[in-house]
């Protein structure tokens, strides 16, 4: 099979929560391949959610917003070297333990 010459190039502007929203949805390695089967695909062929989403409070989207904006600085800082082992350690533990307890908090939601 041949590949397509893509020449055209259509950049799209996203907050970050929106970005994770689309990865999370994203099944492929590829985001932009996954966008162009689901934004290109024959009318009707796309399945539809029969239920509309949830509202959910503004307020509380904005803590969830600031809480990966503050786990994306600590990835970075980890990431960076800034940090000794030791350092770096605690942090992980840290965050293995906040994981544990949503985990907890989802399973009594769901």
């Amino acid at each position: 099979m041949t590949d397509v010459m893509r020449e055209k190039v259509i950049k799209v502007r996203c907050t970050s929560t929106e970005y994770e929203a689309l990865r999370q949805r994203c099944p492929k390695a590829r985001l932009a391949e996954w966008m162009r089967e689901h934004c290109l695909a024959p009318e009707g062929s796309r399945s539809r959610s029969s239920k509309a989403p949830e509202s959910v409070d503004p307020a509380l989207l904005r803590q969830l917003a600031g809480i990966g904006n503050n786990l994306n600085q600590v990835a970075r800082r980890v990431n960076s070297g800034e940090w000794g082992a030791m350092d770096r350690v605690q942090v992980i533990a840290a965050l293995a333990a906040l994981e544990r307890e949503l985990a907890e908090l989802r399973a009594q939601h769901s």
